[in-house]
């Protein structure tokens, strides 16, 4: 089966540069795969994609050895397993708040007897190779998304669970839960402090932490204490900021411009 390389990173103690998809696209998909992002996720939970979307960008990911990831829109046992079949290396569960929502979210995602997962893996044989069936359970990344009051409240009994693999924040709503301003870097005290928290409790139990950021900057500072799967921003959010930078170079130097040709008559005369 091919390798995951989240796990064999990890394994080594890396961090993992995640790139976030948002645009339903399979060749801007392409284009970021083809950029040197460690893995690539899929946003099916918010924004435009859809599930018809996915199945061209993954392929367009797979022109590269950037490791395939999607962020389901919910806790559903349906959307998990397709999203598998078709071919996701990991899969990113938002709003798991209980021990439950967690061993669910194993069950779904494992081929018995460790899950219930349903076996009709119609893309990830070819994009994973003959022997999937058989080690599809050891090969394929499951993260539960820590974001609430309540999943910090039962975190713990969510980090026991057997097979999960790592857990993600997201900065945004956890700060909207305890009440702070949601953004990504620049948390609130009481957002920053239980993000730590989370990424203490996640290393007692020996489970990768993830989080997002709007950075490099701040990318590099959380890998520094420990996390080992940052997300920086996003295509779309990249392309707006590139487009940004372009046209406030334009209008600058068009502004310079239209000063020197309006300089007072007496200075032309030099010339």
């Amino acid at each position: 089966m091919r390798e995951n390389q989240l796990r064999t990173i990890w394994k080594a103690g890396g961090a993992i540069v995640n790139g976030w998809l948002a645009i339903p696209n399979s060749f801007s998909a392409e284009t970021m795969a083809h950029q040197g992002w460690d893995s690539l996720t899929i946003d099916l939970q918010h924004g435009v994609v859809d599930y018809q979307s996915m199945i061209p960008m993954l392929q367009a990911i797979s022109t590269t050895n950037t490791v395939p990831v999607v962020r389901v829109p919910w806790l559903e046992p349906g959307i998990l397993m397709k999203t598998l079949d078709a071919g996701a290396y990991g899969v990113i569960c938002p709003m798991v708040n209980t021990r439950e929502d967690a061993q669910n979210m194993v069950a779904w995602t494992h081929y018995a007897p460790r899950g219930t997962r349903s076996f009709g893996p119609v893309r990830a044989l070819l994009y994973g190779g003959a022997d999937y069936p058989s080690r599809a359970n050891e090969t394929i990344v499951t993260f539960a998304m820590i974001e609430t009051a309540k999943a910090l409240d039962n975190l713990d009994e969510i980090l026991s669970v057997e097979g999960l693999d790592a857990i993600y924040i997201g900065p945004s709503d956890l700060s909207l839960a305890l009440g702070c301003t949601p953004t990504f870097d620049d948390v609130e005290p009481r957002a920053a402090e239980a993000i730590d928290h989370i990424l203490a409790r996640a290393k007692a139990h020996g489970i990768v932490a993830g989080i997002h950021n709007g950075t490099p900057e701040a990318a590099q500072k959380r890998i520094a204490k420990g996390f080992q799967f940052v997300t920086i921003s996003s295509d779309a959010r990249l392309m707006a900021a590139g487009v940004q930078q372009i046209i406030a170079k334009m209008r600058a130097a068009t502004a310079a411009g239209n000063a020197v040709t309006k300089a007072p008559a007496k200075d032309s005369a030099i010339y």
